[in-house]
């Protein structure tokens, strides 16, 4: 016998209204990926990575370990849903641009989490010390950081 209680949740993904009956258990991962956003990474699965970072109510989180069950009335933003009529965001051009990521498997959980991180209000430029503070959950096996720091420097200077 099945025991499985389903929830209902309304949210808005990348700017378009959804209604979902799902187990409470659904990691918003997974119910994203299945709704073919496919640029949330399914990397670690327990928060280590950031591969799949989208930003919840403009909050950089990692959708393996945020319940689809708590989206309930939350605004969801995945990397589709940054460009705008075919435009990419500043911070994919830069992130296209600097050629700071190789493989491209960590990019859409860095630039979520760079565009949270440039969201947060701030008064001088961000450190070296907080732009990596800032994306100390994004691993990159690719690179060595720099370029991907210079790039979070070059988009804070287009503001």
């Amino acid at each position: 016998m099945n025991h499985t209680t389903w929830v209902t949740v309304e949210c808005a993904i990348n700017g378009s209204p959804y209604q979902f009956t799902l187990s409470p258990a659904t990691p918003l991962s997974e119910l994203l990926r299945s709704h073919g956003l496919l640029s949330v990474k399914q990397g670690c699965c327990v928060g280590e990575c950031g591969a799949c970072t989208v930003l919840v109510d403009g909050v950089a989180v990692d959708s393996c370990l945020y319940l689809a069950a708590w989206i309930d009335g939350k605004q969801i933003r995945t990397l589709e849903g940054e460009a705008v009529g075919g435009k990419l965001s500043r911070v994919q051009e830069a992130f296209t641009q600097s050629g700071a990521v190789q493989c491209g498997f960590c990019t859409p959980g860095l630039v979520m989490a760079t565009t949270a991180l440039l969201a947060k209000p701030h008064v001088k430029p961000f450190t070296v010390q907080e732009i990596r503070r800032g994306l100390a959950g994004n691993l990159c096996r690719c690179t060595g950081y720099q370029m991907i720091v210079e790039t979070v420097q070059a988009c804070e200077e287009e503001q």
